[in-house]
């Protein structure tokens, strides 16, 4: 192998395969970079036997060959290097790579190709298209949502549908719910539903970064494995096997009180309330009351620990409805709060003990559901 490429463009290759490595194995080789050099270019892999990340780097190619090397020691040494012309060679048959850049020099030990666990090509069943602003901003929405529990496996995943022009994604833990709709670029035959791990799908949001260019979703056959196509990069993922719970059931389809108010002023509120709700399991009471000829309804959140103190705030909101009481896990109400990007926000509420509604005013592809917390009013 001998083959050249910028420092700026090899440590970013590094870092979008790096997550994908492995951090605990019983298979040396699977915390190793795989490295191709092919063509006019060089290829970087790297899986943890769930999830495996393929990046194409531009380098000129003298002479091809393959290696693996360690993931974290190559990214570090790579990252220190100065942005200049970085040459890779190994001797044919070999098992050490040199690595030159300037007057910087170091030689690696690394493992043959042949030991690098072989990546699946996923080619039949559907394919999807999907317009990466739309994917990035539904990522977003909804895979905090997804349990980090792995008592449930298939709540650790994303329940993802295709059917005709639409994509659906859902996460819940349990103690929450997230649904965002998106269009499909392009139309896809029949409905399928498979349920894709969040940390592959957080994977794909950090690399879609500025991309404009739509994503490309393959899932084959079996509903075993999942192909996310980006700019200069390929993600496949093992699916979770399994039946996620039939989220619309847990939607209120009514309310009895409707409150908007300013998403800013809601989270600030929320967050002052979190410095006390610490110390009380996190809990925050919401008490919404209407307004009254020409004052304005009112949202008021407080937080008690026993201990220390308490405080309460209160913001101004257009009221619909009755005096309405609900506790939330203030963690929950700000992770929510935190990815809407409207400025008004709808908080929907029957009782103290149903799940409370939040929606984004303006759009209505986005419902965000959360469990209230049972306390004494």
């Amino acid at each position: 192998m001998k083959v050249s490429c910028l420092q700026e463009n090899l440590s970013r290759g590094l870092g979008t395969v790096g997550r994908a490595v492995a951090v605990r194995s019983t298979l040396p080789v699977a915390q190793n970079i795989l490295i191709v050099a092919e063509e006019s270019r060089l290829k970087l892999v790297a899986t943890n036997l769930e999830m495996a990340t393929t990046c194409w780097v531009g380098a000129n190619v003298e002479e091809e060959g393959s290696i693996t090397v360690p993931a974290r020691l190559v990214t570090e040494f790579v990252n220190s290097l100065p942005n200049e012309l970085v040459a890779i060679e190994m001797p044919a048959g070999g098992r050490t790579v040199q690595l030159t850049c300037g007057r910087f020099q170091a030689h690696v030990n690394g493992i043959d190709a042949e030991d690098f666990p072989p990546i699946p090509e996923v080619a039949d069943g559907i394919s999807a298209e999907v317009e990466a602003e739309g994917l990035r901003d539904g990522i977003s929405r909804v895979a905090m949502a997804a349990a980090t529990d792995e008592s449930r496996p298939v709540l650790t995943g994303i329940n993802t549908e295709f059917e005709g022009e639409q994509l659906t994604l859902a996460a819940a833990d349990g103690f929450r719910l997230a649904v965002y709709r998106m269009p499909l670029a392009k139309t896809v035959e029949g409905k399928t539903t498979v349920i894709i791990p969040a940390r592959t799908l957080n994977e794909v949001h950090r690399l879609l970064g500025e991309q404009q260019e739509p994503v490309v979703i393959t899932i084959n056959e079996q509903k075993s494995q999942a192909l996310f196509r980006l700019n200069n990069a390929e993600i496949v993922s093992q699916l979770l096997q399994g039946t996620f719970p039939n989220y619309s059931q847990v939607i209120p389809t009514s309310y009895t009180t409707r409150a908007v108010a300013d998403v800013g002023e809601l989270t600030r509120v929320a967050r002052m309330c979190a410095v006390f709700a610490r110390d009380a399991s996190n809990i925050v009471r919401l008490s919404v009351a209407p307004g009254a000829e020409l004052n304005p309804g009112k949202i008021a959140i407080s937080a008690q620990a026993e201990e220390i103190g308490g405080n309460t705030g209160d913001i101004d909101a257009l009221v619909d409805g009755n005096e309405a009481k609900i506790a939330f896990n203030v963690k929950y109400l700000l992770d929510v709060l935190g990815v809407i990007r409207q400025s008004q926000v709808a908080l929907e509420v029957t009782t103290p003990s149903s799940p409370g509604v939040v929606r984004p005013i303006g759009v209505d592809n986005y419902v965000h559901v959360i469990m209230p917390m049972f306390v004494q009013w």
